[in-house]
């Protein structure tokens, strides 16, 4: 795993998300140690998640190495934890992951079970307590190479001013640009693409580049 982290890092890059996906739906704690190994190899930003169910599972994340801890059913469960990450790191190393599936219904769990919150409210309420960024996943659209929820995206990213990145979804780099183009999504995240086509960050800077996009070549 080390080793295709770094080999990813070396693709240009400007920061790694590391989800652990398991974690939560099987009730574990993060993997701590492999965490430190991996972010010792690495030397571009990571942001972690998966599992994270206190200030002090954070706080070992943090000082193994990561940049930013990212986490979404138990902030769900009980969102003062957003409000102590942020007095804790800052709001700069606090993300809250929104999973979305079926409009805008907020999922947990990992996208397995339906709560109550609609994302819109649910970013605005996780902003207020101090995240500093959000991650936005169309559940219905990861992995599916089909394009990125560009509505929902542009809605929850009109509601909040803390920066939102976009994921789930990206098949080409065109689907890059209408996120980025139609939306005030400050980034966006893609992972299939990258893993299975013949997709790559330089190839992904070079096309938005060409689009009129200013971008780090």
């Amino acid at each position: 795993m080390a080793d295709r982290l770094r080999v990813v890092e070396r693709r240009d890059i400007d920061e790694l998300i590391l989800l652990d996906i398991s974690a939560t739906p099987n009730n574990r704690a993060p993997r701590f140690e492999d965490i430190r190994a991996y972010c010792d190899n690495l030397f571009c930003p990571v942001t972690v998640g998966g599992g994270i169910r206190s200030v002090a599972d954070a706080q070992r994340i943090i000082a193994g190495g990561a940049d930013k801890v990212a986490v979404n059913t138990a902030a769900i469960e009980r969102p003062e934890l957003i409000n102590e990450l942020a007095r804790k790191f800052g709001s700069q190393a606090v993300v809250v992951a929104i999973d979305v599936r079926s409009g805008t219904r907020v999922y947990s769990h990992c996208g397995t079970q339906s709560t109550e919150l609609s994302a819109i409210d649910w970013a605005k309420e996780v902003e207020e307590r101090g995240a500093g960024e959000i991650l936005l996943t169309s559940i219905d659209r990861d992995g599916m190479l089909t394009g990125y929820d560009c509505e929902l995206i542009r809605r929850v990213s009109d509601a909040v001013g803390i920066p939102v990145i976009a994921a789930g979804g990206c098949g080409d780099y065109a689907h890059i640009a209408e996120v980025l183009y139609g939306t005030k999504a400050h980034a966006v995240a893609v992972g299939a693409a990258f893993q299975f086509m013949e997709m790559t960050p330089k190839g992904a800077s070079r096309y938005l580049h060409d689009q009129g996009f200013q971008v780090r070549l």
